[in-house]
């Protein structure tokens, strides 16, 4: 079992190699750029946007010789099964979003969580702990249709930063997002972590918890100054 001393260090490149390599990459930096401007621009919404990326995937892939026939079918048969999935996710947050308007329970929550005394941000700490050890058992979608129905009307009825119903529901949405994505690689039982374990052969879990522990650092310094100074998410409205 390799620890994090035995993890081999890659070698130092020269910067004339490092920019020739980018050759290799350029088509994908075009694809990624054409989607970002078309996204950003007003071109595409993010349906069409993500359309035009896979599309141009696809072609890339067909030029370069690596999807044949057979790749294609796995490809078809891959989408159909994550695309089920997904759906099946769907019907079951409707089914438990359907049973929760009908027993009020986030108006109940809501109005507890304000009766409680809790300060606002205790309440949206709380919220993000959640996020932070969902992440270790569902993923990314799951939290977001489970959760979001009973946490963001609780937000709503919450005071924070001066904010309007309309800012604070946006800066909410990418917090919650960034929270949930940070629960995915969260130790010891981040979903993501047995990704990276996997295709690191000999590496054991604890490794490579070790090994992004620096990124989660970074990513809750991120979190906070987003938290704590809202209109940053706010900036391109």
């Amino acid at each position: 079992m390799k620890t994090m001393r035995d993890v081999e260090r890659a070698p130092r490149h020269s910067m004339a190699e490092r920019l020739a390599s980018l050759r290799d990459v350029a088509p994908i930096m075009v694809i990624f750029a054409v989607v970002i401007v078309g996204l950003y621009g007003g071109w595409a919404n993010l349906t069409e946007a993500a359309s035009i990326g896979a599309a141009a995937c696809g072609l890339y892939a067909v030029l370069r010789g690596g999807l044949g026939w057979q790749g294609l079918y796995k490809s078809l048969v891959g989408t159909a099964e994550a695309t089920a999935m997904i759906y099946l996710v769907v019907v079951g947050a409707d089914l438990l979003n359907s049973g929760l308007a009908l027993g009020q329970l986030p108006i109940a929550l809501a109005e507890w969580v304000l009766n409680s005394g809790l300060a606002p941000l205790m309440v949206l700490l709380i919220i993000l702990l959640i996020y932070l050890l969902l992440g270790c058992v569902m993923d990314s979608l799951s939290m977001i249709l489970l959760t979001i129905p009973i946490f963001y009307p609780i937000i709503l009825q919450l005071d924070l930063f001066g904010l309007d119903a309309t800012d604070k529901s946006i800066w909410f949405g990418i917090v919650a997002l960034m929270a949930v994505e940070i629960g995915l690689i969260t130790p010891p039982m981040g979903m993501n972590l047995f990704i990276v374990q996997r295709f690191s052969r000999g590496t054991t879990l604890a490794t490579v918890s070790w090994g992004i522990l620096p990124f989660i650092g970074a990513d809750i310094v991120r979190i906070g100054i987003v938290v704590f100074v809202p209109y940053l998410s706010l900036i391109w409205l």
